[in-house]
């Protein structure tokens, strides 16, 4: 049977290890990460600040700084062939017309002297492989601004006379004007306020179903995860520590420790009296990462063997879990059935 546009791998993450090298010391950012996202399917990376998220997304249009980040190990496959190994040329028609990447923040994502009509227009005849004319590639910027609900006539403005997420629509506008295939959303709201948010969000799915873009969501917020994502990876210093389906994650009894103290982070508004249960601690040192279980020092669960021995890739189906607590469980259920 012919595999169907849906299921066909776009982009496939291979033991992906990054560091940053200065002369004082090496950052171990991204431990051997691998992931896939399939073609109109958008995968959730999860995790507190430090996790390794927007490393391992710069990793994937080559964009780590020049002189300190390092790609030491790994391979990135964008449709089968290694972005590791693209010549600059190669590089430079992947960036925008096959990948494109929303940043953090709009607020430094725009130049502030050049109009936002000008910016759109720019990746426009960047790519212009259909030899667009001057008009006909003004008429697509002003389509582009409908399209994220900004009025075409904006398009001579500066982004000063733009609020933050009218800015955040600017940056979406220039990332989807030539329809990549893959879109990377770097915690797209993160410098918007909650209703701005929700629009924003709405708006890049909608965006993306119409488009059928794959998208990796960077996110820090569950919340928004169960809204929009159909897999999720949960990162911890540098590693994927669970990942599944979004059922995966949020309907089943088994967690990584790292997982559950997110959820327990989450605000409730249907039980005023159950107070947030912070996760206590910090993320380790990226220079001086612990020995087993990178999680091991904040974990409310931890044993011996956590500090000792990296855990175990535990599989549920489609669930997979790193955990030494689950490791055991597993051999047990093994005796059992012996």
């Amino acid at each position: 049977m012919e595999e169907t546009r849906k299921s066909k791998t776009i982009l496939e993450v291979r033991n992906l290890n990054v560091v940053y090298e200065t002369d004082l010391e090496t950052v171990y950012a991204v431990n051997g990460v691998s992931f896939t996202v399939k073609e109109g399917e958008t995968l959730g990376l999860v995790g507190e600040t430090g996790a390794g998220k927007s490393t391992t997304a710069l990793s994937i249009l080559r964009l780590l700084a020049e002189n300190t980040g390092k790609i030491r190990e790994g391979s990135i496959l964008f449709d089968g062939e290694d972005i590791l190994e693209m010549d600059n040329l190669a590089l430079q028609k992947l960036r925008g017309e096959d990948i494109s990447m929303i940043f953090q923040d709009p607020m430094t994502s725009l130049n502030p002297v050049l109009t936002v009509g000008y910016q759109i227009a720019e990746v426009l005849e960047l790519h212009n492989h259909d030899h667009r004319s001057a008009k006909e590639i003004d008429q697509k910027v002003e389509e582009m601004l409908r399209l994220v609900g900004i009025p075409p006539e904006r398009k001579h403005e500066y982004p000063h006379q733009f609020s933050g997420g009218m800015k955040q629509r600017v940056v979406i506008a220039i990332a989807l004007a030539c329809e990549p295939r893959l879109l990377i959303a770097d915690e797209p709201t993160t410098a918007l306020d909650v209703t701005i948010q929700a629009q924003v969000i709405d708006m890049m799915e909608k965006l993306k179903d119409r488009l059928n873009t794959s998208m990796i969501l960077i996110t820090h917020d569950l919340g928004i995860v169960a809204e929009i994502c159909d897999q999720v990876a949960i990162m911890y210093a540098g590693e994927i520590i669970e990942r599944g389906t979004v059922y995966d994650i949020f309907e089943s009894q088994r967690h990584h420790p790292y997982t559950e103290g997110l959820f327990g982070s989450i605000p409730r508004l249907d039980d005023e009296t159950e107070r947030l249960k912070p996760i206590k601690g910090l993320m380790p040192d990226p220079t001086d990462l612990p020995k087993g279980c990178k999680f091991s020092p904040r974990c409310p669960q931890c044993m011996d063997i956590c500090r000792e021995k990296r855990p175990p890739v535990c599989r549920y189906g489609s669930h997979e879990i790193s955990c030494h607590l689950f490791g055991q469980s597993q051999e047990h259920e093994g005796r059992d059935e012996a």
